[in-house]
């Protein structure tokens, strides 16, 4: 029956349209190739712009981009939310609500005046989704296939460098004559995460000692653990059917914890 509970929603229907969209999230047909391509440019022309955005500090023009690109940032993320299975729960998550006040401090760049502006480097994070997004564009024997771990190590990196970049840019571009932009802030953030410590650039008053140490430290941990990642043996994620073990050899015919055959995809 058309009324019946396991019937597909009507073409029409709010149901259905969110089902179509869920497809180009989420299918492996070329049309959500080619939209999820388009997620992805999007997300890098946003970045870019946030790091040109920082060499015309308190333009009115610039807020004005600030606010269309914001605009558009944010109908997608309504879309995204629109099309979760668990729209709400999927909202209150911490990474889609950090999102939402990137998101929100262009759309009024134009009432803050550079307030709050800080919180557009947060946008950085969405870099970790790149990971997400790399196997459905290339296929799940894609370039990355067995480097996920070295893959997400150093976007996880790249991220903490952007991150970090905004919060120093923004905490100290008003008083501190040797932080006029984004790049100065990229230099002394990349400085004193790899401990050079050139000392052309420094930050000051207590915050920014503070901050310089966070930075250190936490450089410290993240190329640790891109090094290991880079020198570990190369393995494919297969999960085992018997006892679930996700990591084996590329060609491993048998799973090393319990023997049963598995049967890892492979294109020969």
């Amino acid at each position: 029956m058309a009324g019946s509970k396991g019937a597909p929603p009507p073409p029409g229907s709010i149901s259905g349209w969110r089902v179509r969209v869920r497809r180009l999230y989420l299918g492996v047909g070329p049309g959500a190739r080619f939209f999820r391509c388009a997620l992805l440019l999007l997300e890098v022309l946003s970045l870019g712009w946030i790091v040109a955005a920082s060499f015309f500090d308190d333009d009115p023009g610039v807020f004005r981009l600030d606010m269309l690109l914001g605009l558009v940032l944010l109908s997608e993320f309504l879309i995204r939310m629109a099309v979760a299975r668990r729209p709400w729960r999927s909202l209150l998550s911490p990474s889609a609500l950090v999102d939402l006040a990137a998101i929100l401090s262009l759309v009024f760049a134009p009432l803050l005046q550079g307030a709050f502006a800080f919180l557009r480097g947060l946008r950085f994070l969405r870099l970790l989704d790149v990971l997400r997004l790399l196997p459905s564009l290339y296929g799940r024997r894609g370039v990355i296939t067995g480097r996920e771990d070295a893959v997400r190590a150093a976007l996880e990196l790249a991220v903490f460098l952007f991150v970090m970049s905004g919060v120093v840019y923004e905490s100290q571009h008003r008083q501190n004559s040797a932080i006029n932009n984004y790049i100065d802030a990229l230099y002394f953030t990349v400085a004193a995460l790899t401990t050079t410590g050139f000392g052309d650039v420094v930050l000051i008053g207590p915050d920014g000692r503070l901050l310089s140490v966070f930075i250190m430290l936490s450089g410290i941990t993240l190329f640790l653990r891109l090094a290991q990642t880079l020198v570990q043996p190369l393995k494919v994620r297969f999960p085992c059917p018997s006892c679930n073990l996700q990591r084996h050899e590329p060609d491993a015919v048998h799973c090393k914890a319990c023997g049963t055959l598995l049967r890892i995809p492979d294109e020969g």
